[in-house]
């Protein structure tokens, strides 16, 4: 009995570590009662193991209840994915029926980003919203700047124009783009000019550039870099089928899931103050 509330209190109490300036900590309680704490802090987020992505939508959409809280097995899956390739299979419930197809197809362009990894991205950049503009002038739903989609788009989708509001020809751009990416990161690690995974480097350059990540010789030591290649990856699990919405439920908006690390609390409980 006390080996099973140990486990679930280290499920149930997570920290979420998410890049940003100065150093808060603050609990939020999720539904079923779960408490997250959540530290801001700066650098030094890049890669550790995620939790609470898995937790959110499990709590949230997944009933809550006490005999449904996830096990550490389940955690164990999350932060497997979290650090994997991305290359698994993308769960098409997770994704507008629309544009599973694209988002497929850009996937198999090249051996090193698979769909997952694509829907991430699109989650990240614009959650899924065709008609974005950004105010540094990126379009649609990869946010591709214009002189990247004018290199790699096309009229993919076969209606006539080739537009980055246009969401079949933005995927795919976005997909040739990352292929392009990985192949400059697999050529600089092979000359020992920057350490890192291939998939890390690629997501940093779509970034940041990869001259920024060739001058690092690696993922830049900068938030937004280290940020973006975290919270990229902390899709991976939805996307993967392991924190997926429930079938028949809307894809909901608004609710943040770009969570970069999360350890269990135990590792950072604060020193109590004499």
């Amino acid at each position: 009995m006390g080996e099973e509330e140990g486990g679930s209190k280290a499920v149930r109490n997570t920290v979420v570590a998410v890049g940003g300036a100065g150093c808060l900590l603050f609990p939020a309680t999720l539904a079923g009662g779960a408490v997250v704490i959540i530290i801001f802090c700066g650098l030094g987020v890049l890669l550790a193991p995620l939790i609470a992505i898995y937790l959110l939508f499990h709590l949230i959409f997944g009933g809550g209840g006490s005999d449904d809280v996830p096990g550490p097995g389940d955690a164990s899956a999350v932060i497997a994915v979290f650090q994997g390739d991305g290359r698994g299979d993308l769960d098409t419930s997770t994704v507008p029926k629309d544009l599973v197809d694209p988002i497929q197809e850009a996937g198999k362009l090249c051996s090193d980003i698979g769909p997952i990894v694509i829907a991430s991205q699109i989650e990240k950049s614009s959650d899924f919203n065709a008609s974005l503009v950004g105010p540094d002038g990126k379009q649609g739903i990869s946010q591709l700047p214009p002189d990247i989609f004018t290199k790699y788009g096309k009229d993919d989708d076969d209606n006539g124009k080739t537009s980055a509001l246009d969401a079949e020809d933005s995927i795919m751009a976005q997909g040739h783009y990352m292929c392009d990416l990985a192949d400059q990161a697999r050529k600089m690690i092979a000359a020992n000019e920057a350490a890192g995974s291939v998939l890390d480097l690629a997501l940093a350059g779509y970034d940041v550039g990869m001259d920024a990540v060739r001058a690092a010789k690696g993922v830049p030591q900068t938030n937004e870099a280290q940020g973006y290649v975290a919270a990229v990856r902390a899709q991976f699990a939805k996307y993967s089928g392991l924190a997926a919405i429930p079938s028949g439920m809307a894809t909901p908006t608004g609710i943040q899931t770009s969570l970069p690390t999360a350890v269990p609390t135990e590792s950072l409980a604060p020193t109590p103050t004499p």
